[in-house]
């Protein structure tokens, strides 16, 4: 049975054209689901294009309304929503750029409670909220249910994406200690630019790791700073005494 149809095949048509990334891979991206935790300037451009490039379903998890400050940044915003939440406009926008996604809304933070019910049926996450504790969460809860997870963050011009692969390499606990001062959610630099090429480079680690396509980042950490394109990737490894993934294989 097809699973493209012709109107799909003619959409990702030129991603099709991409050697090793043929009519399978492309398959296998429509029938995945993502969590994208966090939609402003890193977690809405990833969502932007994991739409475009197909994926089936995707769950989109943020909590607040719309300021005129985000607007520098969210692509999926629009000037006549602010004071109204994020996740229904983004909803709206990723619909109306291609109605085949299933887009599902939570308008919440990520807690301890309710991040189990987020990733029933997940086959990969994305890490962007503003703040460590909601990261956390989601590390602890993909570590828990063998979903991989791109995490991503950025400061002003800078910004750094590692993938967590559970059992393979080391999560977010292993490279930032708990006693690690947590920053400001609305304090640091945000230049829109800088964030959506972060947010681009998420989906992309994302779809290469769903359609088993390309070389993703395992074990390395990607560490750029656009102030004067320098990038370079530093090696990780697993933390042999994180509480959280030490006795994972």
């Amino acid at each position: 049975m097809d699973i493209l149809t012709e109107e799909e095949r003619l959409r990702y048509k030129r991603q099709l054209m991409l050697q090793g990334f043929g009519l399978k891979e492309q398959e296998r991206v429509k029938l995945s689901t993502a969590l994208v935790a966090g939609i402003g300037g890193l977690g809405g451009t990833a969502a932007l294009y994991l739409a475009v490039a197909g994926i089936g379903r995707l769950i989109l998890v943020h909590s607040g309304t719309l300021t005129l400050s985000n607007m520098n940044r969210q692509i999926l915003m629009r000037q006549n929503w602010i004071g109204r939440s994020r996740v229904v406009q983004a909803k709206r926008t990723i619909e109306e750029i291609n109605p085949q996604v299933m887009v599902e809304i939570f308008d919440e933070r990520l807690t301890d409670e309710n991040i189990h019910s987020f990733l029933n049926g997940v086959d990969i996450a994305l890490s962007a909220r503003p703040n460590f504790s909601e990261r956390r969460v989601l590390n602890r809860g993909c570590i828990e249910h063998n979903i991989p997870m791109v995490e991503a963050a950025m400061n002003g011009m800078e910004g750094y994406i590692f993938n967590v692969l559970p059992g393979r390499g080391p999560c977010l606990d292993c490279l930032f200690r708990e006693d690690n001062p947590e920053w400001e959610e609305l304090g640091f630099p945000v230049l829109g630019a800088v964030s959506g090429v972060l947010g681009c480079m998420m989906a992309t680690e994302a779809i290469k790791l769903l359609a088993g396509y390309g070389r993703p980042l395992f074990k390395e950490m990607l560490i750029f700073n656009l102030f004067d394109m320098d990038f370079r990737k530093v090696k990780i490894d697993k933390d042999p005494d994180c509480k959280l993934c030490r006795g994972q294989q």
